[in-house]
C-alpha cells in the first residue's frame, strides 16, 4: 500500500474532480461536450424513424415561395389559405387544428389601405363619393383583418419568441399567461432570463386561440437537445407552442406541475420534474429539468424525406393539387424547409433541421406520452455511481500488473455502457455517461502512464481550449508556454477583418439547398484557410459573413501587415473561387473586406447559455462598417487610418474622409492595392495623380479635379472610384459646400 500511495492519491483526486463536476461546483467542459455526443448517438440508435400520422407539416419551401413569392406573404394569401385549410365549408380540407411556427408582428400595408385612408382623412376628406367607395372597399382591402377572421373561432395556435438579448425589443402582443407572478416564488427552478419578446399584432392574438413560444434552447456546441415548456417574463409565466397546442387539443385544460413527493427526497430540494394535464380520465406527463425544458423525442433525422411527419407544400395547397384524405383531422404546424428563411437548426440528428420539426416532435412526444427525462435528482445518482465505481477502482488498480488493469478497466466500462444504456431504453431516464466512462479511462491511463500524463495534461487542455480558433502552429508556440495564455477578456491591440458575400440573399434565392451548402461551404474554407495561413484567429461566421482578427491570443507585432495580405490573398483567391463557381453554373461570388486596428477588448466572452472567445470593441465596430462601405466605392478591401499607418510597405489608394454611423470623429479610408514592391510605375503614377486630384478636390478646386479625373478614367477606365467622384463634383458645382466644408463623407446607416 505504501509503495502505491502517490497513484492512490492521485486517483482519490481525479475522483474527486470528477465528483465535484457531476455535483455542478464547476463544469469540464470536455465532459458535457462528450456526454452531449453521447446523448446524440443514443438518441440516433434509439429514435422511431416511424412516420407519425397524426400531425402534419404545412411547409414554406422553395415551392412554395416561387408560387405565392417571397415570405412573408400578403394576408389576404394567408387568409385564403386558412379557409382552404380550415374554413366552415365541405370544400375545405378539415384540418383539426394550425399551430404556426412563424411570427406576424407587422402590419400588411400591401393593399395601399393606408394610402387611402390618409386621403380619406386630409385632401379627399370632403369628398363623399370618395368616403363612400372607401367603406365599401375596405372589408376587401384590410388583408390584416381577413386574416384575423379567418382564425377567428377557430383551433389556431400563433406563435412567438422571447429574447435574452439585453436590449432587446418588446414587440406585439403577447397571450395571457398561463400562470400569475410569484407563482413559484418558493421554489429552485433555474428559469431562463429574457429581456424582450416579438409577439403577434393584437388583432392576430385576440382572433387566435392561443399562442405559444418557438424558443428552443441551444446548448454550448449549438445542438438543440431541450424546449422550455414554460418560461418566466416579467413575473409570470408563458408556454411552449407545442405545450399550448396540446393543450388546445385536451380542451384548454390547466396545467398542473409536477413536485416528488418529500420521502423520496430531502426536503430541501424544492424543484419541479414534470408537467401535468388532466382530460377525462387520461393523465398526461411532461417530464422537465430543472430549467423546466423537456428533452425533444426526435423521431428521424428531419425534413421532408426522413419520413418521420408528413410534409405538404402550402404551395400544393394553394392550387388545390392536395388530396383531402391527407390533412382531414391532422393537427398541423405551419413552418419553413426554405434555407433562405433561416428556420434550420442543428439537432442531434441532423445538422440542417427544420424547427418547426422540432416543435412537431414535441407534440408527437406529449400525444404518445414518449419523452426520455432528466430529472434534477439525477445529479445525486451520478454522483452515487462515480463514488462506488470510483473507490473500487483507485484502490485496485494500483495492484494489477498492466494487462489485468486494461481487462478491469474494459470490464467496468463496459458494465457502466450497459447499465446506462437499459435504464435510458426501460425506464426513459438520461444519465450522464462521459463522467464515469472519463473516470475510468482517466485512472487506467493515470496507473499506466501517471509520470507521462501530468506532464503532457497540460498541453492537451490548452490545445482543446485554443485548438478551435486559431491556427495549429500558433498553438503549439502557445502551449510551450501555457502560463503566458488565458481566455479571460482583456485589452489588446488588434487588427480586425470582416469579409462578406455581395448580394448573398439572391444567390441564395437562385441555388438549391444542396449547392447552396456547397457554395458557401467552399467559400468559407478558402477564405479560412488563408487567414489560417497568415496566423489569423477566426472569431465567428455570420452566415456568409467571416470575422477574424490578429493580434491576440497570441501578441503578434506584424497583425496589422498579416491582416492586410490575408485580405490581398483573398481577393486573388475569390477571382479563383469565381471561376470555378461560373463554371458549374452557379451565381458570380464577390466579396468585401472590411480592416481595422486599434484597441480592443478580447477573451471568452458570452451567456450563460454560450460563450466564445471574440474581441469587442469600437475598432471591432468600425472595421464591420468600412467591410459595409467597400460597394459604396466600389473597391474589395476598405482599411481604416489606423491599419494604413502601421504598415507601410503597401500601396494603398485613399477612398476618402468618412464619418460612419454612431461616431463623430472623421476617419481616413484607404483601398490597399498590393504590395509598394509589387507595384507596376504605371500604377505608381495613378495613384500619385490621383492623390493630387483628391487634394484638389478637397480644395474644392473643381477645374482641376475634373481634369485629373478624366486622365485618371483613361488610364483605369474600371475603377468606380473615379466615376464616383466625378458624380461627386457635378453635385458640388450646383450645390457649393461652403468655404468651412471639410470634404468629410457622412453615413446614416450602418
Amino acid at each position: 500500500m505504501k509503495q502505491h500511495i502517490v497513484r492512490i492519491g492521485l486517483g482519490i483526486a481525479v475522483l474527486l474532480i470528477f465528483l465535484a463536476n457531476s455535483a455542478e461546483l464547476f463544469n469540464i467542459r470536455f465532459i458535457s461536450q462528450l456526454d452531449a455526443i453521447i446523448y446524440d448517438a443514443r438518441m440516433r440508435l434509439t429514435m422511431s424513424k416511424k412516420l407519425d400520422e397524426r400531425i402534419v407539416i404545412l411547409d414554406i419551401d422553395e415551392k412554395s415561395l416561387g408560387k405565392l413569392g417571397r415570405w412573408p406573404w400578403n394576408r389576404d394569401k394567408m387568409a385564403k389559405l386558412m379557409n382552404k385549410l380550415m374554413g366552415d365549408g365541405k370544400d375545405d380540407y378539415g384540418v383539426a387544428m394550425i399551430g404556426f411556427d412563424v411570427v406576424f408582428a407587422e402590419p400588411d400595408t400591401s393593399s395601399g389601405i393606408g394610402t387611402l385612408e390618409a386621403l380619406a382623412k386630409a385632401e379627399l376628406q370632403s369628398v363623399p363619393e370618395f368616403q363612400a367607395k372607401l367603406q365599401q372597399l375596405r372589408p376587401t382591402l384590410d388583408f390584416d383583418d381577413q386574416f384575423a377572421k379567418s382564425m377567428a373561432g377557430k383551433p389556431v395556435v400563433l406563435g412567438y419568441y422571447l429574447s435574452s438579448e439585453e436590449n432587446a425589443e418588446k414587440s406585439g402582443a403577447l397571450p395571457a399567461s398561463v400562470f400569475p407572478k410569484d407563482h413559484f416564488k418558493n421554489r429552485t427552478i433555474d428559469w431562463f432570463k429574457w429581456n424582450g419578446y416579438g409577439g403577434n399584432l393584437p388583432q392576430f392574438q385576440k382572433a387566435a386561440l392561443s399562442a405559444g413560444l418557438f424558443n428552443p434552447i441551444v446548448d454550448l456546441d449549438g445542438v438543440v437537445r431541450r424546449v422550455p415548456m414554460l418560461s418566466e417574463f416579467n413575473g409570470v409565466y408563458y408556454e411552449a407552442l407545442s405545450l399550448a397546442m396540446f393543450r388546445a387539443m385536451l380542451g384548454s385544460v390547466n396545467i398542473e406541475p409536477g413536485y416528488p413527493p418529500d420521502r423520496f427526497l430531502s426536503k430541501s430540494y424544492s424543484g419541479m420534474e414534470w408537467l401535468e394535464l388532466k382530460s377525462g380520465n387520461r393523465n398526461f406527463k411532461i417530464p422537465v429539468d430543472k430549467t423546466v425544458s423537456a428533452l425533444v423525442p426526435y423521431r428521424g433525422a428531419g425534413g421532408p424525406t426522413a419520413n418521420s411527419f408528413r410534409y405538404i407544400s402550402l404551395g400544393d395547397v394553394w392550387e388545390g393539387k392536395v388530396p383531402k384524405e391527407a390533412l382531414r383531422g391532422k393537427v398541423a404546424i405551419w413552418g419553413t424547409t426554405a434555407p433562405g428563411l433561416l428556420d434550420l437548426r442543428s439537432t442531434p440528428v441532423g445538422e440542417a433541421y427544420p424547427g418547426v420539426e422540432i416543435h412537431a416532435n414535441l407534440l408527437s412526444g406529449m400525444m404518445s406520452q414518449a419523452f426520455k427525462e432528466k430529472p434534477a435528482y439525477i445529479i445525486g445518482a451520478e454522483v452515487v455511481l462515480l463514488v462506488v465505481g470510483g473507490v473500487a477502482l483507485v484502490l485496485l488498480m494500483p495492484f494489477l500488473s498492466p494487462i489485468r488493469a486494461t481487462f478491469v478497466a474494459l470490464i467496468a466500462m463496459s458494465l457502466i455502457v450497459l447499465l446506462n444504456y437499459v435504464v435510458y431504453t426501460q425506464a426513459d431516464i438520461v444519465i450522464p455517461l462521459a463522467a464515469s466512462l472519463m473516470m475510468t479511462a482517466t485512472l487506467f491511463t493515470l496507473n499506466m502512464a501517471y509520470g507521462y500524463f501530468i506532464e503532457s495534461r497540460s498541453k492537451r487542455q490548452f490545445t482543446e481550449l485554443f485548438g478551435q480558433y486559431v491556427p495549429p502552429e500558433l498553438v503549439d508556440e502557445m502551449a510551450k508556454d501555457p502560463e503566458k495564455y488565458s481566455m479571460q477578456p482583456a485589452e489588446a491591440e488588434l487588427t480586425i477583418l470582416f469579409s462578406d458575400v455581395r448580394g448573398f440573399t439572391t444567390i441564395s434565392e437562385s441555388l438549391s439547398a444542396a449547392d447552396l451548402a456547397l457554395y458557401i461551404n467552399d467559400f468559407l474554407t478558402t477564405m479560412s484557410a488563408i487567414i489560417s495561413k497568415h496566423r489569423g484567429t477566426l472569431d465567428k461566421y455570420i452566415g456568409d459573413c467571416i470575422m477574424a482578427f490578429w493580434g491576440a491570443p497570441v501578441p503578434d507585432p506584424e497583425h496589422a501587415r498579416q491582416a492586410i495580405v490575408s485580405a490581398l490573398e483573398m481577393q486573388i483567391a475569390c477571382v479563383e473561387l469565381r471561376e470555378k463557381f461560373i463554371a458549374k453554373g452557379w451565381p458570380n461570388l464577390k466579396i468585401g473586406i472590411g480592416l481595422n486596428s486599434g484597441k480592443v477588448r478580447v477573451g471568452d466572452m458570452g451567456s450563460k447559455v454560450r460563450k466564445a472567445y471574440t474581441a469587442m470593441g469600437d475598432a471591432v465596430n468600425l472595421a464591420s462598417r468600412l467591410e459595409g462601405r467597400t460597394k459604396e466605392y466600389g473597391v474589395g478591401i476598405m482599411v481604416g487610418e489606423n491599419t494604413e499607418r502601421a504598415v507601410k510597405d503597401v500601396l494603398y489608394r485613399e477612398l476618402d474622409r468618412i464619418r460612419v454611423k454612431g461616431k463623430n470623429e472623421p476617419v481616413a479610408v484607404y483601398e490597399p492595392l498590393c504590395l509598394e514592391a509589387e507595384a507596376s510605375k504605371q500604377l505608381k503614377d495613378e495613384i500619385k495623380l490621383w492623390r493630387d486630384t483628391l487634394k484638389a478636390y478637397r480644395q474644392q478646386q473643381w477645374d482641376q479635379v475634373e481634369m485629373g479625373l478624366l486622365n485618371l478614367q483613361r488610364m483605369n477606365p474600371d475603377c468606380y472610384l473615379y466615376e464616383l467622384y466625378a458624380k461627386r463634383v457635378v453635385h458640388n458645382r450646383n450645390n457649393p459646400p461652403g468655404p468651412n466644408w471639410d470634404g468629410v463623407t457622412t453615413f446614416d446607416e450602418k
